[in-house]
């Protein structure tokens, strides 16, 4: 061995060094003089000094051990999460909100992506929608659910006989809030779009009242919007006929500027989603198969599928008010999770010899 030693050395190196140090200092050396001539630091051999006498001259495998790493059984449910849950969460951020959501396994979206690296797994993920600058909306608006509504239409070219789907979604909670298929985009159906929606959702009392008797209502009084529905400038949600119906109804209209999707990025990002996440719907060729499916599919988006917009909780439990509950669960699970860690780590090195 020649030069300065390297920085492991093994078992049988250290024990020559070793003797040939003892040999020198039994012959009168200095401890300083014999490191000096094999160029190693006296803390290296005062150390290996004391792990001779502890029998421990092996070093340990390389990348140490933590206190804050994750334990055997929290790898397990990050592996099992991505057996039952990758297709539907398609990333690792949502698959740790996941594992708190199910009270599976509490761990960072970091922890997940590290895990699924170390096993060669991977999730479909999408890249995020960039940010936009929306227009300012009126000032009566607040922030909660059922006060802005984002809607608007997309195709399904296969089901030529209803091609034309318009849905609703609710800014707020994400939640998608009514459908409807059609053969062709008119003002008609927008009117019973929002009747479904209105209905559903139980905003306006006289709902009936105003449908049969429209001309009582006065269009004008600004004190009456119960909430503002966001939408582009396509030729149905710009008619007088949709202007004057939502007029009836209460609702302020809300316009993006044209050619500019993104300023109604929700329900642009909703019909997304359903395409992407959902792709046999687009080869259904039958309306009343295509209707069915798409309550199949609302159904799972607003109670199964959790939203990173809102903090990986599903948009039913945001629109019902357990939001907060739900996300401040999760931050005091990775709090005791990690606890839990450093408890079970440190009692393991304590239990060392």
């Amino acid at each position: 061995m020649s030069g300065p030693i390297p920085a492991r050395v093994e078992r049988a190196a250290k024990t020559v060094l070793l003797d040939v140090i003892d040999r020198a200092v039994s012959a009168g050396w200095s401890l300083s003089r014999i490191c000096g001539v094999l160029e190693l630091d006296r803390q290296r051999a005062w150390r290996w000094q004391r792990r001779r006498l502890a029998g421990c001259l092996d070093d340990a495998a390389p990348g140490g051990h933590p206190i804050h790493g994750i334990l055997a059984w929290e790898e397990a449910a990050v592996l099992q999460l991505f057996e039952d849950w990758g297709p539907v969460d398609l990333s690792h951020r949502k698959l740790a909100h996941r594992g708190s959501y199910l009270e599976r396994v509490w761990v960072s979206p970091s922890t997940v992506d590290r895990v699924l690296a170390r096993h060669g797994l991977r999730l479909a993920g999408e890249p995020r929608p960039p940010t936009t600058v929306k227009k300012p909306w009126p000032d009566w608006v607040q922030w909660s659910p059922n006060q802005l509504w984002c809607w608007d239409g997309s195709q399904f070219e296969r089901c030529r006989a209803g091609k034309y789907a318009y849905a609703i979604i609710d800014i707020v909670s994400r939640k998608w809030i009514a459908t409807l298929l059609a053969a062709e985009p008119t003002s008609v159906q927008i009117k019973v779009l929002f009747t479904k929606a209105l209905r559903a959702e139980a905003i306006l009392d006289d709902l009936d009242d105003r449908l049969a008797h429209p001309e009582l209502i006065d269009v004008d009084d600004e004190t009456l919007p119960v909430l503002l529905a966001v939408s582009d400038n396509g030729t149905e949600m710009t008619s007088a006929t949709t202007r004057g119906f939502l007029a009836t109804m209460s609702i302020a209209q809300h316009h993006g500027r044209p050619g500019t999707p993104t300023d109604q990025a929700w329900i642009e990002s909703l019909w997304s989603h359903i395409k992407t996440e959902w792709p046999p719907l687009c080869r259904i060729t039958d309306p009343a198969v295509l209707a069915a499916e798409l309550d199949r599919v609302r159904h799972h988006y607003n109670h199964v599928r959790l939203h990173e917009g809102i903090g990986y909780v599903t948009p039913i439990d945001e629109h019902e008010g357990r939001g907060d509950k739900i996300r401040a669960a999760r931050r005091d699970g990775l709090a005791a999770a990690d606890a839990a860690r450093r408890a079970h780590h440190r009692a393991a090195r304590s239990a060392q010899p």
